[in-house]
């Protein structure tokens, strides 16, 4: 979305409300300068809880988890002036929902239900807004980890190209598992793919062109290289380190593709750490500073935006230098990206 000022476009920045014990408000803006960077606070709209955020693929609709206890979706719709409203919301039928993906098709909306160890399907109407959950699969089975893995934790829904196939990356059980999405919105069970045990996988992301995958080991603290074949079966081909820093906690949370390159953030050594694909396996290049518990992030131009969610703001770094240029105010945001329209 751009404003009167061609050069500058929204920010959409989620955060933990007191519903989850954070510091924030619900869903804040800002407009981003794009020759210098710049951020300025645009407005916010009040909602518990709203960690993942995640666009209608054509039109001006927002989907939010509220990640708590109870579990819901909320629609919200986004106007030209960068202003939000409320649409509508629905319960996911599982607890701490932290992730969403729509179709490219926008016909459905997948949420990965943390807690309630499931995954849910929402048909769209015409007008983006969520009508009926149309399917919830729950999972079973648990890992070595006795605190984080003493059951099914869905983490992300990852739907292919195609819209047809989404991937259940389920850190609780070492498990990608993928279904085929129905003409009615069911979810048909396709594969069931074993990851190291004691991985902890937290995101999948494809690398277009290829059959090639990266899977985050939010509690091995690694990048793992899967091999897709066919679609929906992942096979591993080996992990690396997820920094260059070695030993010390570290729960790594955020993978980006961008430029053909990867980014991936590291809660602990408080770094995005850069990864080239130089070989069989990407390879670390950089360890770049991030603030405090770099959650989420997000490659806008020239520019990196971190949500550092214990440092409550969001940073923003030159990428040539990956120098701070700027510290926005903002509480336990576990979100930021740009707005696509």
């Amino acid at each position: 979305m751009t404003s009167a000022n061609d050069d500058r476009i929204l920010l959409i920045v989620g955060s933990y409300t007191a519903a989850s014990d954070g510091n924030g408000e619900g869903i804040g803006t800002f407009w981003r300068d794009g020759l210098t960077g710049e951020l300025t606070p645009a407005g916010s709209l009040e909602l518990d809880s709203p960690s993942w955020l995640t666009p209608h693929p054509t039109l001006p609709v927002l989907y939010a988890v509220n990640e708590t206890a109870e579990g819901a979706i909320t629609a919200v719709a986004v106007a030209e002036d960068g202003t939000l409203e409320v649409l509508n919301s629905l319960p996911t039928g599982g607890a701490d929902p932290c992730h969403l993906a729509v179709t490219p098709d926008g016909r459905y909306l997948l949420c990965a239900n943390y807690s309630g160890g499931s995954l849910a399907a929402f048909a769209l109407g015409p007008d983006g807004v969520p009508t009926v959950r149309t399917a919830l699969v729950r999972h079973e089975g648990t890992g070595p980890d006795p605190e984080r893995q003493e059951a099914a934790h869905v983490h992300m829904a990852v739907v292919d190209e195609t819209g047809t196939l989404v991937s259940a990356v389920d850190l609780g059980t070492d498990e990608i598992r993928s279904y085929r999405i129905g003409e009615e919105g069911e979810l048909i069970p396709v594969s069931v793919s074993a990851l190291p045990a004691g991985t902890g996988p937290r995101q999948l992301v494809r690398r277009p062109g290829t059959d090639h995958a990266y899977v985050v080991g939010e509690l091995a603290a690694t990048l793992v290289t899967v091999r897709e074949e066919p679609p929906g079966t992942f096979a591993v081909e080996g992990s690396v380190p997820a920094t260059l820093r070695p030993g010390g906690e570290n729960y790594p949370g955020h993978l980006e593709l961008h430029d053909d390159r990867l980014f991936l953030s590291n809660r602990g050594p408080e770094t995005i750490t850069e990864f080239a694909f130089d070989g069989d396996l990407p390879a670390a290049v950089a360890d770049h500073g991030a603030g405090a518990w770099p959650r989420h992030f997000s490659l806008v131009g020239d520019h990196c935006y971190v949500a550092s969610q214990r440092g409550d703001m969001i940073q923003a770094y030159e990428r040539a230098t990956w120098r701070l240029v700027g510290s926005y105010p903002i509480g336990s945001p576990t979100f930021v990206a740009p707005w696509p329209h």
